[in-house]
C-alpha cells in the first residue's frame, strides 16, 4: 500500500496539471467570446456613463453606489476593478474614490479621488452595479466612507497580488459601511488583504474572515455565503442563491 501513494500524488498533479491550463484558456475565450473583457487601446477606450447611476441633476437625494468593472488589458482575464461613488444630498455631480497604481508612481499616492462618471465604463469594460442606498441612509453613510477613504494605510503602496490594490480599498471602505451589505467579486483579487492582521470583518458586514496577507484564507457570511482563497484565487459557494463562485469566470448564478 505504501508503495502506491507516490502514484496516486503524480496521477493527482497531472491531473491539477491538465485541467488548469484548460481552466485558464475556457475561462478566457468566454469572457472574450461575451464580450466582458475588451482588448480595446486604454488610450482610446470608453469611459462614458452606463447608465446605471441616477442623473445627479435630477436627483437631490443622497446616493451610494459601488461598481465593479473588468480590469484593463491582460489583466481583466484575471479580475476586477472596484470603486465607490458617492453624491451627498443638493450636490449636483459624483465624487468617486478609487486606488489607480499608476497614479502611484507619478504622485506617491494610488488613492485617487474625483468627479468621473459614477458608472463610467472601466477603459471599455462595462460596469456591474454591486449595491446602492439612497436617501436618508445613503446620507449617514457618506460621512463614514470620506472618514474610511482619509484612513486608508496603503495609500502609497500597490500590488496587483495579492494586495493592496483597489479591490483591497474597496472593502476597507465597505467595513466601514455595512448598511450596503455588499458581496464583492470572487474576481476582486486583494479583496481579502488585511495586512498583518489574520482576522477581520466581510466587507458586507454579515460574518468574518481569515486571511493570510491575502494569498489564502477563509471566510463565512450571509451576504458571501463560504469563500476558500487559494494563492489569492477565491472558490466559494453562496447557498442563499445557490451560486458558486470561481476564479476568472467570476459567479455563477443569481444574487439575491
Amino acid at each position: 500500500m505504501r508503495g502506491q501513494r507516490p502514484g496516486k500524488w503524480k496521477r493527482r498533479l497531472a491531473i491539477v496539471l491538465v485541467t488548469l491550463p484548460l481552466y485558464t484558456a475556457c475561462s478566457a475565450s468566454w469572457l472574450k467570446f461575451s464580450g466582458q473583457v475588451r482588448d480595446s487601446d486604454w488610450r482610446t477606450a470608453s469611459r462614458e456613463p452606463a447608465g446605471l447611476a441616477p442623473d445627479a441633476a435630477t436627483t437631490p437625494e443622497a446616493v451610494v453606489q459601488v461598481y465593479s468593472a473588468r480590469a484593463v488589458r491582460w489583466r481583466g482575464y484575471f479580475g476586477v476593478h472596484t470603486w465607490i461613488a458617492v453624491k451627498p444630498e443638493g450636490a449636483a455631480q459624483y465624487t468617486v474614490h478609487e486606488i489607480n497604481g499608476h497614479r502611484l508612481r507619478r504622485s506617491g499616492s494610488a488613492l485617487v479621488t474625483s468627479q468621473r462618471a459614477a458608472d463610467g465604463y472601466w477603459f471599455g469594460n462595462r460596469p456591474e452595479l454591486l449595491g446602492e442606498l439612497r436617501g436618508g441612509t445613503a446620507a449617514a453613510v457618506i460621512e463614514r466612507i470620506e472618514a474610511a477613504v482619509a484612513a486608508y494605510p496603503y495609500s502609497a503602496t500597490y500590488r496587483i497580488w495579492p494586495g493592496p490594490n483597489s479591490n483591497t480599498f474597496t472593502a476597507f471602505v465597505l467595513r466601514e459601511a455595512p448598511e450596503l451589505r455588499v458581496d464583492l467579486p470572487p474576481t476582486a483579487i486583494g479583496k481579502d488583504y488585511l495586512g498583518i492582521m489574520p482576522v477581520g470583518k466581510l466587507p458586507s458586514g454579515t460574518g468574518g474572515q481569515i486571511s493570510l496577507l491575502g494569498a489564502a484564507g477563509v471566510a463565512v457570511g450571509l451576504e458571501e455565503g463560504l469563500e476558500i482563497n487559494v494563492l489569492g484565487l477565491t472558490f466559494g459557494v453562496d447557498p442563499g442563491s445557490l451560486a458558486l463562485k470561481l476564479p476568472l469566470v467570476g459567479r455563477l448564478g443569481p444574487r439575491e
